[in-house]
């Protein structure tokens, strides 16, 4: 059977229909322009009457006007209003109607001109009917058009509703019916009923919807079969996707509800290891040039073994890789989104470390401002009056005892004040990021431009291994050994060193090659030496004093990371 184009013929019926409407928009334009004169053709006619009788008036006067007259009505005779009664679409009743009147009045004319009065008054009565004829005669013809344009438009309206009644009657039974059929089958389809039978159609485009449904149905059937199982087989993996968002949501609160440390760290990691049934796992921090962190879920770590890694990166910035062997393969998603969420745990840590750093060095600041604002200005006023008092007890003249006090008073006031500044330049050292190494190395470069002392840095501890207040306590207590290495022990080189040892401890050691132990002990009840035991014991540590095997002194900071803070 040969098929036919549902679309074409639908377009054929609507171009019938507009073409039909724009023959009958023509029609009607062409006919109104036509008739857009007749008004005024009466017009002229029905003055042409009047100007009849007028002339009567004028031809008994014997006024010299009567030519103006004449002329005045040859104009309105020969004006396009009734010459347009001489058009090819005029009908000859009308033509002929209308060179009556021409002839007549060059008879009623001549009449006119010689003022001939009595023939032109018994005339005047057949000219002027001859007149009336012919604005009938343009009447009949405006009428005519009216009721032509009337019937054609009665005729294409006729039609066009014909053909609207076959095309709304053709729909309905070609395309309405058929598609109603088709949505019944499907109704049933959806039911879970794929025995149905799908109509067909003689057009295109019914027929290649119906093939589409009968193959659809064909599909739907060869896997319904499947379906229970492959049901069971998404309701286990949105199961197994339930439990990983479990864990990970359990895990995101782990790490962030408290202080992040190493511990919490590697007890996240044995969780992981054992939800994921893995061989070894292992977490590596490293961020920049610093030390590298590894904290593992188990003892040991093959050697040779081949492993997967994933990057713990939080927009961009690279803070390590978590390291997995696994025989039984690997879960990338959960690792990848596991190593996210250790990425933001460490940024949020070194956020909150960095906000902390910043309340301690806040309140140094004030404790240092009320200290020079306080206790240094009445140094100050003491070493003032002490000058006063020598000069007024000069004047007088005193005995040697009263001047060994008033030196030894003076001395007093100046060690006081010397340890004072010293204090307060501690107080006032600054950490801009959560970055201890880059904030030894600002400090000690300070301490380079004043001195000529060769002064070296080997930092290698790792990132997050200490806490914000541990970074105060660690820059002043360094800061401090080496201003003394720099001041009394004649060094020429100073060798700061940052590491943890095998027993997971902290190691700050600060070695010179001067005179040795001599100047500590000399200076063990110094001020600086006592603050330096106090730091220490607020680290949970020890500062020990000991000789250089190269000569000179070392001072030993030991300490475990990230204690909490004793107000420190």
């Amino acid at each position: 059977m040969i098929k036919r184009s549902l679309t074409a013929t639908i377009l054929g019926m609507m171009m019938l229909l507009i073409l039909l409407s724009s023959g009958l928009a023509t029609f009607s334009i062409v006919n109104l322009s036509y008739s857009v004169g007749d008004a005024r053709a009466i017009n002229a006619s029905g003055s042409l009457r009047m100007q009849s009788y007028r002339l009567l008036f004028y031809a008994n006067s014997g006024s010299e006007a009567t030519d103006d007259k004449i002329q005045e009505f040859e104009q309105t005779l020969h004006s396009d209003a009734l010459t347009r009664s001489l058009d090819w679409s005029s009908p000859q009743a009308l033509k002929a109607q209308y060179q009556l009147v021409i002839e007549k009045w060059q008879q009623m004319k001549t009449y006119a001109e010689q003022e001939n009065s009595r023939a032109y008054a018994a005339s005047v009565k057949d000219f002027v009917d001859t007149i009336d004829k012919l604005v009938l005669e343009m009447e009949h013809h405006a009428a005519f058009k009216l009721r032509l344009l009337v019937i054609l438009q009665v005729i294409g309206l006729s039609m066009m509703i014909v053909i609207a009644f076959v095309t709304v009657r053709f729909m309905r039974r070609k395309v309405a019916q058929p598609l109603g059929e088709m949505m019944q089958s499907a109704n049933i389809i959806a039911q879970g009923r794929f025995d149905v039978a799908i109509p067909t159609s003689e057009y295109n485009e019914l027929s290649t919807l119906s093939e589409a449904l009968t193959y659809t149905v064909k599909q739907l059937a060869s896997i319904y079969g499947d379906l229970e199982s492959q049901v069971k087989e998404k309701t286990l993996a949105l199961t197994k996707a339930n439990n990983e968002l479990t864990f990970l949501y359990d895990k995101a609160i782990m790490l962030n509800s408290g202080q992040l440390n190493l511990k919490l760290l590697q007890e996240s990691l044995i969780q992981l290891k054992d939800y994921q049934q893995l061989s070894y796992l292992r977490l590596i921090i490293q961020q920049d040039d610093e030390e590298m962190e590894v904290i593992s879920a188990t003892e040991d770590w093959p050697a040779n073994a081949s492993s997967t890694c994933f990057p713990v990166t939080f927009e961009q910035q690279r803070l390590g890789y978590l390291e997995v062997i696994c025989d039984n393969g690997v879960n990338e998603a959960l690792f990848l989104n596991y190593a996210l969420m250790l990425a933001r745990s460490i940024i949020i840590h070194n956020a909150s470390e960095e906000r902390q750093q910043l309340a301690l060095l806040e309140e140094r600041a004030v404790i240092a401002r009320e200290l020079h604002d306080s206790l240094g200005q009445l140094l100050s006023f003491l070493k003032i009056q002490i000058s006063l008092l020598r000069k007024a007890l000069d004047e007088q003249g005193y005995a040697d005892k009263v001047d060994q006090q008033l030196t030894e008073l003076n001395q007093g006031v100046n060690l006081a004040y010397s340890q004072l500044r010293e204090l307060l330049s501690t107080f006032r050292l600054t950490v801009k990021e959560p970055n201890l190494r880059i904030a030894l190395e600002s400090m000690l470069e300070q301490l380079r431009s004043q001195t000529d002392v060769e002064i070296s840095l080997n930092y290698r501890l790792p990132s997050h291994l200490l806490a914000a207040h541990q970074h105060i306590h660690i820059l002043q207590l360094t800061r401090e050994a080496t201003l003394n290495a720099i001041k009394h022990a004649k060094a020429r080189h100073i060798d700061v060193s940052c590491e943890k040892n095998a027993a997971n401890m902290a190691v700050i050691r600060i070695c010179d090659d001067g005179i040795g132990l001599d100047h500590i002990q000399e200076r063990e009840q110094h001020f600086g030496l006592g603050i330096m035991h106090e730091r220490a014991n607020r680290l949970s540590g020890k500062v020990t004093f000991s000789a250089n095997p190269n000569g000179g002194a070392c001072v030993t900071l030991e300490f475990p990371p990230q204690q909490e803070s004793d107000n420190g």
